[in-house]
């Protein structure tokens, strides 16, 4: 009996990861700003919203139908900029979709990078990264991608 569960199990496993590698998503999609536009705050007195204008480029067979995405702006390690939305197109195999997401500014991170530029001496190298986090429709893994963009900041 032992035996047999133990056979089992491992045809199981050996099914599990054959599905797995079934995954029309070989290839990481890439995310691109487009645009920035600064908007008023929704009430006086509040943050302001800033708008990216992203394209979502897929370079898979299948095509991506996107649930919902959080993001977030980072320049030094410290977050600057967050989001999330589901108001998502579905990005069709082999082709680009634009779309549009607002972020909203984290004071506190954006104090720290003050802080840590204020304390660095000279030119101070700066590394920009947009961290996207894409959540797929049905039973598929979120897909995550980070583009890195360093910087160089002289006094």
């Amino acid at each position: 009996m032992p035996c047999r569960f133990l056979f089992l199990s491992l045809v199981g496993l050996f099914l599990l990861s054959a599905c797995a590698s079934l995954s029309p998503y070989r290839e990481t999609p890439a995310v691109s700003v487009t645009s920035v536009q600064l908007l008023p705050g929704p009430t006086a007195g509040t943050a302001p919203t800033i708008r990216l204008g992203l394209q979502v480029s897929n370079p898979n067979r299948a095509a991506l139908p996107l649930a919902g995405m959080s993001y977030s702006l980072f320049i030094n390690d410290q977050r600057l900029l967050s989001g999330a939305t589901s108001d998502l197109p579905t990005v069709p195999a082999y082709r680009s979709a634009n779309l549009t997401v607002d972020m909203t500014p984290d004071m506190l991170g954006g104090l720290r990078l003050l802080n840590q530029l204020s304390q660095a001496g000279g030119s101070t190298p700066m590394a920009a990264r947009l961290n996207a986090r894409l959540d797929l429709a049905g039973l598929r893994p979120a897909l995550r991608i980070s583009e890195t963009v360093n910087l160089t900041h002289t006094r």
